[in-house]
């Protein structure tokens, strides 16, 4: 490889020698810090929304009222958090054997692969010649007036001819050998380590954007799904921030295990970047849920796809429509299911409704439910998850 790129007239590929990337952090190992951080986000993020629920911080910018949390939901908030604890549970299982089938990641050619991305930018620049001269520009005679004023810029419209540019190939003989440019360098290291993480982190979020999307449509479409599998986190009809993974096991392993292992698989990331894709989907996944459309979360301000659209997917006359989830709302305006109608009133009505059914309370196995609601909770594991207030089962 030396002896190939000297006789191109190339800087020569520096030498690596590899090594097992440290952990992250030097309690834990990276193996399980990928198993339980998600995990941790997830919890963290959402005590954060339940101190705010608890002691009302924010009333101005509640999605719902409490009298709606308490009487329109059919499950209790112990059974939800017990019901996420398992599928945490389920997920850091697959997590584990994800990983098992990974290497662990190495270090040590960084300098090697940024060298690498160097050459081709300096490969690319010998078209720059033929460029200028389809458009009837000498490169040549441009690159001679500028090689002293500006012998950088010379020597890219010269086709990458940086003759003044070179280093010692060792401390011993002393030879001399073309070097790179620190533009070249520069720009190799922004795609490097900025570029090609970038794209890959897109797929990602494309890929599990479009997973979730047909597979959640498709489990609204069809009867036997809704009623069997998703009924169940439509019970909370007052999403907030803990409820965000209450699903059945099986739809959470479908909808949000198994995308997110593909989404990680079809892009390429490293398990250091998908350690932080599956962080940062946890952490997007609750505040959908949060209830709250604050103002100052930066998370409801990157896409539109928010705390304050996925609610209205939760409520009985926006079901059918706001599927797509946890990033963008790409698939919904493409195929026609964003919600389009004005949802003020709506809300308005369902709060003085929960208003004025505010009476007698009791409490079921954590919850607070009133006016007879309490007898879906023991009803709503199977057929009065699509009955159950008001027809929501799918049509």
């Amino acid at each position: 490889m030396l002896n190939a790129t000297l006789a191109a007239g190339l800087p020569p590929l520096p030498p690596y020698e590899t090594r097992p990337m440290p952990d992250l952090l030097p309690f834990i190992s990276d193996f399980w810090l990928s198993n339980i951080l998600p995990h941790i986000a997830y919890w963290v993020v959402s005590m954060f929304f339940h101190m705010i629920d608890v002691y009302d911080l924010f009333p101005q910018y509640r999605l719902h009222t409490p009298e709606e949390i308490s009487q329109r939901n059919l499950v209790s908030r112990y059974e939800v958090a017990r019901d996420v604890i398992i599928e945490q549970i389920l997920q850091i299982a697959t997590t584990a054997v994800l990983s098992l089938t990974e290497a662990r990641q190495a270090t040590g050619m960084e300098g090697y692969d940024v060298a690498v991305w160097a050459t081709r930018i300096r490969l690319a620049q010998r078209a720059v010649p033929s460029i200028l001269g389809t458009l009837g520009l000498n490169a040549a005679a441009i690159s001679k007036s500028m090689a002293a004023s500006h012998p950088l810029l010379a020597g890219a419209l010269a086709g990458g001819h940086y003759p003044f540019l070179t280093t010692t190939l060792d401390d011993v003989t002393g030879t001399a050998v073309p070097a790179f440019a620190r533009w070249e360098l520069l720009v190799a290291k922004a795609i490097y380590w900025v570029l090609i993480p970038g794209v890959q982190l897109w797929i990602a979020t494309c890929f599990l954007d479009t997973w979730q999307y047909f597979w959640h449509r498709a489990m609204h479409m069809n009867k036997w799904m809704y009623t069997h599998w998703h009924a169940r986190h439509h019970r909370l009809y007052v999403p907030y921030a803990y409820g965000a993974l209450y699903n059945h096991p099986v739809e959470g392993f479908l909808l949000d295990t198994l995308g997110a292992a593909l989404a990680y698989k079809v892009s390429f990331l490293s398990p250091r970047l998908g350690l932080f894709f599956f962080v940062g989907s946890m952490m997007k996944t609750v505040d959908d849920h949060c209830g709250y459309a604050l103002p100052f979360d930066p998370l409801q301000h990157i896409t539109s796809n928010n705390a304050a659209y996925h609610d209205i997917h939760h409520q009985s006359w926006g079901i059918k429509t706001n599927f797509s989830q946890p990033f963008f709302t790409t698939w919904d305006r493409l195929l026609g299911t964003m919600w389009k109608g004005d949802v003020k009133t709506k809300y308005e009505r369902t709060r003085s409704t929960a208003a004025e059914k505010k009476g007698p309370k009791k409490e079921d196995g954590g919850a607070v439910v009133a006016n007879g609601s309490a007898k879906a909770n023991g009803k709503a594991n199977g057929k009065a998850d699509g009955k159950a207030n008001g027809k929501v089962k799918s049509k």
